[in-house]
């Protein structure tokens, strides 16, 4: 059982399916310490379309009951998709220490919309800190088919990582070499 109920996400719920998604500004909103949550209260109370991914976090009690909380993927990360305006709006929360523009929002938009898939399809996601150099891949079947990422190799696992280049971090899926092709 969850410690507290899962909150929204995404403001509004089909952000990623409106056309004009990709040709909006976006805003890399970092937070204060463990404000992410609170951020997007205030954001959804002021209807201002943004995203903060979160995963399911099971931990089994002393007592040996499963706890779930949910935590943010991206920690200290908001996006937030609007102009000027709402950076401002989302500044004033007080929740905010920096906000950076996407400059290639059409990138940011793909890969959040990979992400988000990941994360609905509930397999366990590990967090990435770094990206390291590899070659690019694209899984050719399966649950994961058509999904693009970097190879990255550690103790003889293979993991197809899905990053966020903006933000230099990303979330990785462990799946064998047959199930992936190289991509140009």
């Amino acid at each position: 059982m969850p410690i507290l109920a899962a909150e929204p996400v995404c403001y509004p719920d089909n952000l990623f399916e409106q056309e004009d998604v990709t040709n909006q500004t976006w805003w890399l909103l970092y937070t204060k310490s463990r404000q992410e949550k609170q951020l997007m209260r205030h954001l959804r109370q002021r209807e201002l379309p943004h995203y903060g991914p979160q995963i399911a976090n099971r931990k089994r009690s002393p007592a040996g009951r499963i706890r779930t909380s949910f935590q943010p993927l991206f920690a200290n990360y908001v996006f937030l998709c609007g102009e000027e305006m709402a950076r401002y709006q989302a500044v004033c929360t007080g929740c905010v220490l920096k906000a950076t523009e996407v400059i290639d929002s059409g990138n940011l938009v793909r890969d959040l919309k990979q992400i988000e898939n990941l994360i609905n399809l509930g397999i366990p996601l590990n967090l990435e800190s770094q990206l390291s150099a590899g070659q690019k891949v694209r899984i050719r079947n399966g649950a994961f088919m058509g999904y693009e990422g970097i190879i990255i190799r550690r103790e003889n696992e293979t993991r197809l990582l899905v990053s966020v280049k903006f933000m230099e971090q990303g979330v990785s899926v462990k799946l064998d070499n047959c199930q992936l092709e190289a991509v140009a």
